[in-house]
């Protein structure tokens, strides 16, 4: 076990599946202590001598507050906010209701916001806090279907340098990692849900340059650096992690 993050107390948001699975994994294999919050406990396998659950709507503004003081009394403090849980759906502003429009950006947008409120006294104490905001290249460009998922990811990157901006002079850095595909298990159930699930498995390999598709703990890795004092000087950033798809330029296959 390494030690990058040893002694240090993180909150990750989502941290029972998917890329928060993948963050949580490897924030734990360098050392430090673990709350995932989320509104369903995640497998039992996750969670061990250096992980807790907390249970939290993150729709709800009480809920949040509340989670983020519980971690805090349960394990001692706070030094990494990583807010990645989100919510994603295809429907164009034709299809799209009001209501889904305030979903998409409640969770994806205002929960980040409510979390960094609430957690803000507590970094501050530190001296040396971090917090990683879980963007995406859709807050970058967008695929169909994807406006509310696209702008909540932008405004995701926004707020990323507002708060670098502002709590900079108190010790608190703040940075965002925009994903490309990465590979869960609802990525799977979405390929094999296509008529030529082989066909689009081998299709997205050819979109990447690094000839795979990308795992949870690749974004891991990211979030360890940014965590850590080995990026003491890195603020404001966000960090594309796509295995070079938004590089490459799309060419007619014959």
């Amino acid at each position: 076990m390494a030690d990058r993050l040893a002694g240090k107390i993180a909150i990750i948001t989502g941290g029972g599946r998917g890329i928060g699975a993948g963050i949580t994994q490897r924030f734990v294999e360098e050392g430090a202590k673990v709350a995932i919050v989320q509104r369903n406990a995640p497998p039992d396998e996750i969670l061990n001598e250096r992980t807790i659950y907390v249970k939290a709507d993150l729709s709800n503004s009480q809920d949040i507050a509340s989670a983020v003081e519980t971690v805090v009394e349960r394990l001692g403090g706070l030094d990494i906010l990583v807010n990645n849980a989100g919510i994603m759906f295809e429907k164009t502003v034709d299809e799209m209701t009001e209501a889904d429009w305030d979903q998409m950006m409640d969770i994806n947008l205002k929960a980040p916001f409510l979390l960094t409120k609430a957690a803000m006294p507590h970094l501050r104490k530190r001296g040396a806090a971090s917090i990683v905001n879980i963007g995406s290249i859709e807050g970058l460009a967008s695929n169909p279907g994807h406006p509310a998922y696209s702008a909540s990811k932008a405004g995701i990157h926004g707020f990323t340098a507002a708060v670098a901006v502002d709590h900079g002079h108190e010790g608190i850095r703040c940075n965002a990692i925009a994903p490309g595909w990465i590979n869960s298990d609802l990525s799977e159930v979405y390929i094999d849900s296509m008529t030529d699930s082989d066909r689009v498995r081998r299709e997205l390999l050819v979109m990447h340059p690094v000839g795979r598709l990308g795992q949870p703990t690749d974004v891991g890795n990211l979030a360890v650096w940014l965590a850590s004092e080995e990026s003491a000087f890195v603020t404001g950033q966000v960090y594309v992690i796509d295995g070079g798809r938004t590089k490459k330029l799309p060419l007619p296959v014959s």
